[in-house]
């Protein structure tokens, strides 16, 4: 996860939350694909309503995925990265302690052999 000053640490656990829901991220995808998008557009594409994506688009704004601006009468939204990183970084930190230590494991093993 990010530090330093002023840096916003996101909770990896808001993220993987947020992503667990296969419709939240066929919104993530398209986010990613058209830069900024209004809940109409998005609901378009899915099979669901657009008071459901609104919804969903509520879920992954909290988890900081998404951030919103007002355009006239529209809400546009974008996608906001950082987060999914901050999910990388904990997710690498993880496999490297575990990568640690099935290595000492190893390491055992092969002297008592």
């Amino acid at each position: 996860m990010r530090g330093g000053a002023g840096a916003r640490v996101t909770d990896p656990g808001a993220v993987f939350a947020a992503l667990s829901d296969p419709t939240r991220r066929q919104v993530v995808e398209r986010l990613a694909q058209e830069g900024t998008i209004t809940a109409t557009e998005v609901a378009g594409d899915l099979p669901v309503t657009r008071q459901a994506v609104a919804k969903h688009l509520t879920a992954l704004a909290e988890a900081g995925l998404v951030s919103s601006t007002r355009e006239g009468r529209e809400t546009r939204y974008r996608l906001t990265p950082e987060p999914l990183g901050d999910a990388m970084s904990w997710m690498a930190a993880v496999g490297g302690r575990w990568d640690e230590r099935l290595a000492a494991l190893r390491d055992h093993v092969a002297r008592r052999r």
